[in-house]
């Protein structure tokens, strides 16, 4: 057999391996020393094949991806920095539990650390992060190697797709020359299939949760960000069970498509009513459940650090499971799935409590509606904009004052509207290129609301609409730097701020707009910005420059929070 026979037989395996095995999404960015599996990839009919020249971009992408489909992507890059490039999102990915197959082509063994262009040390090139990590083989005759590739591969998919989900590495060597033999059809491999287990609460664990909920006084139910394919229906009908109040973060998809039986347990401003004393002083739980990741909203993970309720469960798919706040007493490691269905609620529901909060809510909202007619600051163009989403639409918000704003601003609602966010890391890099891969994966009206800054860190994911079919609506929100930081403590210290945090750029973005073919519109006012989303867009790409102010943006929020606590001062002082 020929080098060309013997590397194309490789490659071939390979590919078809991670086929059998699920894979159906494959993410490329150009280089040499991958080109055998760029070729083998292309080539396949049976792959969904995606372009990225910028491999930092293109790991976001797949993330994306991943995140949407909720089945592993292939990423394929060649060797060198361009293996390390893919490091940002690999993080996120590990940290928000989304399922990666990561292909770092490499130099051969002989050319690594003798000083070989193009060449670093890419063996567990990403330590920690990832699940696991394997350096295949060279190309070569041994029918142990077709073995080896075969069950690697199918330890690889396992791994990455076995809760909590996670990226893995292959890293694999090729020698020059680097062209195959194109084929019409993947070989068929010997090895069948890898079952994964169900992830079910123990008979103990059972019990100790319908224990909690039967004895509990004052129950509170928090849902943060779930896997994918959390059971919501089941979620839905535990909820009716037990009659709490529910804290859902928006990322929960609890906050949308709301069952019209539920909308009086849902609590969305749980945020803004925590920043109140009087009310957190009289509202303590004793009995906590929370399923997913921690919630974004800083007042709420101070208000469950101050009461420390005597009861604080944890459901989480995860041994690892996340408590940042040191208050858990108990984990569940399950995922959220129909075996809820099967809890027994027999205890008396506290309608007092739960009344509480709901008043709370109310008046919280009652202020947020007002604020929305009444404003016109960066907060109040980010609630047009929730207000206008449409029916079927999916909503990407970038770290930061996005997320945030969606925390605030978007109210509980039975209209299908998906809100997805980068929170493993919680960074601002790669937002444009996942919002990019959510959008190609689940095909709904996509709306990304991001920053100015955050834009510019990944402004070239822009690049995607050149090699695929996209539709998305971008929102950037140029307050001209970082808009955050002017309700952190650094604001608070003039010196040094602007250069250091403030970080002003002075750009706007229609130039951008124009290079890349987008539809462009720049609003300053929220009549202007209502009539922008409901005029239906041009072009596959659109971009919305919204112009906003960061010291009145402050100042109006703050109003906000000082008007809600005011009337839930009179309420709960009286």
């Amino acid at each position: 057999m020929s080098e060309k026979e013997t590397l194309t037989s490789y490659v071939y395996k390979l590919v078809a391996s991670l086929y059998e095995t699920g894979a159906r999404d494959v993410v490329v960015s150009p280089g040499s020393r991958s080109t055998p599996l760029a070729y083998a990839f292309a080539s396949s009919k049976e792959f969904n094949l995606y372009r990225q020249i910028d491999e930092r971009s293109a790991a976001f992408l797949a993330l994306g991806i991943a995140k949407a489909s909720v089945r592993p992507v292939v990423l394929v890059c060649t060797s060198g920095t361009a293996a390390a490039n893919y490091f940002p999102a690999i993080v996120e990915a590990s940290y928000a539990r989304v399922p990666l197959i990561i292909l770092t082509a490499d130099r051969p063994h002989e050319l690594r650390e003798v000083g070989a262009p193009q060449a670093i040390d890419q063996v567990n090139l990403y330590g920690t992060h990832v699940k696991w990590s394997v350096d295949f083989p060279l190309p070569d005759t041994s029918t142990g190697t077709m073995s080896f590739i075969e069950r690697h591969i199918a330890r690889a998919m396992s791994i990455a797709t076995t809760a909590p989900a996670g990226p893995v590495q292959i890293n694999v060597p090729f020698r020059e020359p680097l062209l195959i033999n194109f084929q019409d059809t993947l070989p068929v491999g010997t090895f069948v299939e890898s079952f994964g287990a169900e992830l079910r609460p123990s008979k103990k664990a059972f019990n100790t949760l319908e224990a909690a909920i039967n004895k509990a006084e004052k129950g509170l139910l928090i849902f943060g960000e779930m896997n994918q394919v959390a059971d919501l229906e089941a979620v839905w009908d535990f909820i009716r069970k037990v009659k709490w109040p529910v804290l859902v973060e928006s990322l929960s998809h609890l906050r949308s498509n709301i069952p019209e039986d539920c909308m009086d347990y849902i609590i969305d401003q749980y945020d803004a009513i925590l920043k109140n004393e009087a009310f957190k002083n009289s509202m303590a739980p004793n009995t906590v459940i929370r399923f997913g990741a921690q919630l974004v909203s800083k007042p709420l993970s101070l208000f469950l650090t101050l009461v420390k309720p005597d009861t604080f469960i944890v459901i989480d798919e995860d041994p690892m499971f996340r408590d940042s706040l040191a208050i858990a007493t108990h984990h569940i490691h399950a995922s959220v799935s129909d075996w809820l269905k099967d809890v027994t609620v027999e205890s008396t529901i506290d309608t007092i409590y739960r009344s509480k909060w709901m008043a709370a809510n109310d008046i919280a909202t009652k202020h947020i509606e007002q604020y929305l007619e009444e404003q016109s600051d960066e907060g109040a163009m980010a609630a047009t904009l929730f207000v206008n989403l449409p029916e079927a639409s999916d909503l990407f918000a970038s770290s930061s004052m996005p997320i945030r704003d969606v925390d605030t601003f978007f109210n509980k609602t039975v209209k299908d509207v998906k809100v997805f966010a980068n929170r493993g890391a919680n960074g601002i890099d790669g937002v444009v290129s996942t919002a990019f891969g959510l959008q190609l994966a689940r095909q709904r009206e996509t709306y990304l609301l991001i920053g100015d800054l955050a834009f510019l860190h990944d402004v070239n994911g822009l690049i995607t609409t050149r090699y695929q079919k996209c539709n998305i609506t971008v929102v950037v929100m140029n307050n001209d730097g970082g808009g955050i930081f002017s309700y952190l403590a650094q604001a608070t210290e003039e010196a040094h701020y602007e250069e250091l945090f403030g970080t002003p750029s002075g750009l706007n973005f229609k130039e951008i707009a124009i290079m890349y073919g987008a539809e462009y519109q720049a609003v300053e006012t929220k009549e202007a910005f209502v009539e922008v989303l409901q005029t239906p867009k041009q072009k596959p790409l659109r971009l919305i420059e919204v112009f906003t102010n960061r010291q009145v943006n402050v100042e109006t929020h703050r109003k906000l929070w000082r008007a809600i606590g005011e009337e839930l001062d009179a309420k709960w002082q009286a």
